[in-house]
């Protein structure tokens, strides 16, 4: 069992209800996506198991409270998976799923990429690859100036690691031995042109970011919430260095037309695939029911 844990208070969920949960953020990444027609699945996808980790379990939050000072941060480094940032957020209570269908819409406060000014639970404004890393290592180190113990958590993708800035924050945070901060990579192997090691290579990650004086912890599935509660634990009881955690995803996860399809980076299913999309996960959620 697992708790949510909140400013104050804990609340135990279990594994199953996680899993349960990832479901139905992921349903809600695809209605957001059918009614904007427009926005990023792909990446939503993957890392639909690891926004429910973190926001149902892992982080010190409180939805009613969002701009508690003492609450864990987390900064979407990869803002184009806003999507499913946003599922992640609506279901743990910060604004309305409903309003989930307004993403991109004129006049909606859920903007292709996260805004820290107008959306509830957001703690920064990212979309730029590259600099939501640089964010996330500024408020880990303001965390220590303040000697404030509240942790701070940062998503990137295997292709954003392409970007400079990326290995530079990363050197900053290993320098100062920030071990409240816990960088996240989903390494789904796919960006917008195609193979992350055909378009430019960021292999091998884990030694890249070990050069950097990180605690590298390497999930074999991402997608696999007994790993990712393994993979989390570890990183809370390292010190005096920060952690990465690389975890390895499946683009598009459990929509079946979608899987591991470079394709679905960037596009919004029509009509008849969002129908065939909720059904390929109306049968996830029937499984799950039977355990």
């Amino acid at each position: 069992m697992v708790r949510i844990k909140e400013v104050g208070k804990e609340e135990i969920m279990t594994i199953l209800e996680l899993k349960k949960q990832a479901n139905e953020v992921r349903k809600s990444i695809l209605t957001a996506t059918y009614h904007a027609q427009s926005g990023h699945p792909g990446g939503s996808l993957s890392a639909a198991d690891v926004f429910t980790y973190l926001y149902f379990q892992e982080m010190n939050i409180d939805p009613k409270n969002p701009d508690d000072p003492d609450r864990d941060r987390f900064v979407l480094s990869k803002g184009h998976t806003a999507p499913g940032y946003y599922s992640a957020l609506a279901h743990r209570g910060y604004f309305p799923v409903e309003d989930l269908k307004t993403l991109r819409h004129t006049g909606s406060y859920l903007q292709g990429h996260p805004c820290m000014q107008h959306v509830p639970g957001v703690d920064m404004s990212s979309g730029s690859l590259g600099q939501g890393i640089s964010a996330a290592v500024g408020m880990a180190l303001g965390g220590k100036m303040d000697g404030k113990s509240y942790r701070v958590y940062t998503l990137l993708g295997d292709g954003e690691i392409q970007e400079g800035q990326v290995w530079e924050a990363a050197m900053f945070a290993g320098h100062r031995k920030l071990d409240n901060l816990c960088v996240i990579v989903d390494n789904n192997g796919l960006q917008i042109d195609g193979p992350v090691e055909e378009v430019c290579s960021p292999y091998p990650i884990a030694d890249k970011f070990k050069a950097f004086n990180f605690h590298v912890i390497e999930v074999a599935d991402g997608n696999d919430m007994e790993q990712l509660a393994a993979a989390f634990e570890e990183a809370r009881n390292t010190k005096s260095m920060p952690t990465a955690i690389i975890m390895k995803t499946v683009k598009g996860k459990n929509v079946s037309f979608m899987e591991n399809q470079a394709g679905w980076h960037g596009k919004a299913p029509n009509e008849e695939e969002y129908k065939t999309a909720m059904a390929d996960l109306q049968k996830v959620e029937d499984a799950l029911c039977q355990k």
